[in-house]
């Protein structure tokens, strides 16, 4: 077998187009490239539905999205219990300087009175 295609006697020229086989390995192709499929960089799926590793991969991503979800419950429970323990100190701490006011303020009074009778013993 020869690579070179010759044109046989009934079709000594054949027309020049895209259809025209130069070559004798080349009868078989389709030279229209009209069913090729287009070329892109997205990852093409030609796994059904029903596939199990298919399955498993979308599992995996719904796990993954829970476990991002959950981690930020976590974070803000943590937050939550954290400003809870602050607001408890704060008001432990309130009512202490509350008292600690209520103390100083008798106090005050009576070292208010006691100057006042110490000053009327003085006049006299």
């Amino acid at each position: 077998m020869k690579d070179d295609f010759r044109p046989s006697a009934a079709q000594p020229n054949p027309p020049k187009d895209k259809r025209t086989y130069t070559k004798h390995k080349e009868h078989g192709e389709d030279m229209s490239h009209e069913n090729e499929r287009p070329h892109t960089n997205e990852p093409r799926e030609d796994r059904g539905a029903l596939d199990l590793t298919f399955l498993i991969e979308e599992h995996q991503k719904q796990i993954w999205a829970y476990k991002q979800k959950e981690s930020e419950w976590i974070k803000t429970d943590n937050i939550l219990q954290g400003s809870k323990k602050i607001i408890e100190e704060l008001s432990t701490k309130i009512v202490g300087l509350a008292r600690r006011t209520q103390e100083l303020e008798y106090d005050n009074n009576t070292y208010k009175k006691e100057i006042e009778k110490l000053l009327a013993k003085t006049k006299k």
